[in-house]
């Protein structure tokens, strides 16, 4: 009976790690793009010879302290979403989210061989990589019926609704 209560929160719970992980994923080659734009690569090719000359240690204090600042980025979206200036809000929440998300990439990129050879550390991302797996396929199930129902396996009007999104989606990526 507490497992079934509970369905619903790990399945949310998994979605909003599978969020994080596809930020993860598609933030990374944008940050890359603009380390190619914005004369970056020199700065991260410098990073990456200090980051080889550090104890593991010290490399996490670099991969940590970058994500401080965006700490108070967070505190006035919080004030703002307070205040109820709701598009200011969301829209400073969602670029501290991207920034920061961007950032660790990037630094998590230079600094993943040395944080790797600390063992406690090691077994965290080997964790981090298996609750991924995890909750995707947890999420794999929905995933799948929402596609049914898009394709045309349903007929309730949350089916219809999709297929709707779905035909509109399609329509402005064609426009492009």
């Amino acid at each position: 009976m507490l497992r079934r209560l509970l369905q619903p929160f790990w399945v949310l719970l998994a979605i909003i790690f599978l969020i994080e992980a596809w930020l993860w994923d598609h933030l990374e080659p944008i940050v890359e793009r603009v380390v190619a734009l914005i004369p970056l690569r020199a700065f991260k090719q410098w990073l990456s010879d200090r980051v080889d000359s550090l104890s593991p240690a010290m490399t996490l204090i670099v991969f940590i302290v970058p994500v401080i600042p965006l700490f108070p980025l967070k505190l006035v979206g919080l004030w703002l979403l307070a205040h109820e200036y709701w598009m200011s809000a969301i829209s400073t929440i969602l670029f501290a989210k991207f920034l920061g998300v961007g950032v660790t990439a990037f630094i998590f990129d230079i600094t993943r061989p040395k944080l790797l050879e600390m063992r406690w550390f090691e077994a965290l991302y080997e964790f981090v990589l298996a609750v991924r797996a995890k909750a995707s396929a947890l999420v794999e199930p929905i995933k799948q019926r929402i596609r049914a129902i898009i394709g045309g396996d349903g007929d309730g009007w949350s089916a219809r609704m999709l297929r709707l999104i779905a035909r509109f989606r399609k329509s402005v990526h064609e426009a492009r």
